[in-house]
């Protein structure tokens, strides 16, 4: 009796399982989404940075301090047109600062989510990387190249165009929230009128400040209350007392700078991220989470939950340190050790860093916060001790001292190690003291605490 029971139950299963097989994808819309974003590669997203990186790399003209923006704005856009087929994660809609509703799913219909995808990030990217006419052409390749290919897949027109216009509307939605962010963007130049030493001054002594930088810092963070509570100060200025935080803190870059290693000159230059021939104002980061991404592997659920979060900690880093670099207003050390360790009248004479020093104050120390909070980010969705290595610049020529050489790789055991290793090479480039980026660096990760605690992913 048993066995006919177990025999009858057999040939059940076995013809439930051969009728869902054999029906079309448009015959199982009744029961919901197709799968689950889960069950998709990352291909789609690594695809997507690889097409933005070359665009970001060397800027016939400058994007700014950008990168992050860039990175957050596109990262939520992806998450919230892949998020309906997440069921243990739910939108950021009434998380984020004055975010819009998101457009909704049409109950009972199937979607395809690298398609969402897709439509997302291409329009996205097509609206943010406006910097460059190789972006529309670059676009269109990718966008149209994807698109053939999930058609293909899909096998349901109704499915592929349903999932296309999906993802476009979320990221029309996304972008549109965007351009309400930088209110500096109409304001007037910043003139600076106070030349009191300990204060910043710009190198080139040109006191006006274009491009709305002097005022990034009051750009909408992308979380409201994350950068609440972040800051440290700067030492008490004092240039007398050799024995002072102040002048201690000085006189190790110049100490530093008269002794260089081969290895502190090649960190240096490795995170210098120039303007030319580099990756300038925070997109080196994007190039290092590509590579996280291809490295861990992630399916596209994760993929996307770590370019929303990890792009929402750099951008509002990003803004944190730009408010306070304009607020403490700092001497930075070229200025300190021409007047005060190594004075001289002679510019022919003067003590020059190891790489050049950017237009805006010392303290905090931008790539120390930025690299706080990218890796805390990381660290709470891979875990903390995982192994990576950064091939960014690998395949750049650069003389150390030894000639031409490549640039190569780093390798590193965990996010925390490869934070500390991008503080550090700001001191050995001489380009700020070791208060601004071990301060910058608890910035960094406090910033990506404050928006740990306040953004719920999972219900």
């Amino acid at each position: 009796m048993k066995q006919k029971i177990v025999y009858a139950m057999l040939l059940v299963t076995t013809a439930l399982f051969f009728n869902l097989s054999c029906q079309k994808p448009s015959d199982r819309e009744a029961n919901g989404h197709l799968q689950q974003t889960k069950t998709y590669s990352s291909d789609v997203v690594k695809k997507w940075l690889g097409v933005q990186l070359p665009l970001l790399y060397s800027p016939a003209v400058s994007y700014g301090v950008n990168a992050g923006r860039y990175m957050a704005y596109c990262g939520v856009a992806l998450y919230e047109a892949v998020v309906p087929g997440m069921p243990s994660y739910q939108s950021l809609y009434g998380q984020l600062n004055e975010m819009p509703q998101m457009p909704q799913t049409e109950p009972g219909k199937a979607y395809h989510w690298p398609t969402c995808a897709n439509a997302a990030l291409a329009e996205m990217t097509r609206k943010l990387f406006t910097f460059t006419p190789a972006t529309t052409d670059a676009v269109q390749k990718l966008e149209d190249e994807l698109n053939a290919t999930y058609a293909t897949e899909v096998g349901d027109t109704a499915i592929f165009q349903r999932s296309k216009a999906f993802g476009k509307a979320v990221a029309e939605k996304i972008f549109t929230w965007s351009t309400t962010d930088h209110p500096w963007s109409s304001w007037p130049a910043l003139t600076l009128t106070n030349n009191t030493p300990g204060l910043w001054w710009p190198e080139n002594n040109n006191p006006t400040i274009a491009n709305g930088l002097a005022y990034w810092g009051d750009t909408r963070t992308i979380v409201a209350g994350s950068i609440d509570n972040v800051t440290s100060t700067p030492y008490a200025y004092n240039d007398a007392d050799v024995a002072s935080p102040y002048y201690k803190d000085f006189k190790e870059v110049y100490d530093i700078s008269k002794n260089l290693t081969y290895d502190q000159k090649r960190l240096a230059k490795y995170y210098d991220d120039p303007a030319v021939n580099g990756y300038p104002a925070g997109s080196s980061y994007i190039s290092v989470f590509k590579q996280i991404l291809e490295q861990q592997n992630p399916a596209l659920d994760i993929a996307a939950f770590a370019y929303a979060k990890t792009g929402m900690s750099l951008f509002d880093a990003t803004i944190g340190s730009m408010k306070a670099k304009f607020h403490f207003m700092q001497e930075r050390p070229f200025q300190f050790i021409r007047r005060v360790i190594e004075p001289s009248t002679d510019p022919a004479t003067w003590w020059k860093p190891y790489i050049s020093t950017p237009p805006y104050p010392d303290f905090p120390a931008n790539h120390a916060v930025f690299s706080g909070a990218f890796t805390t980010a990381l660290s709470s969705i891979f875990g903390d001790n995982v192994a990576f290595t950064n091939s960014t610049y690998k395949g750049k020529m650069i003389d150390l001292g030894k000639g031409l050489e490549d640039m190569g790789t780093y390798s590193y055991k965990s996010f925390n190690e490869f934070a500390t290793a991008i503080a550090i090479s700001r001191v050995y480039g001489g380009i700020h003291t070791r208060h601004a980026v071990e301060e910058g660096t608890k910035q960094g990760i406090k910033t990506a605490q404050n928006i740990d605690s306040k953004v719920k992913f999972r219900k």
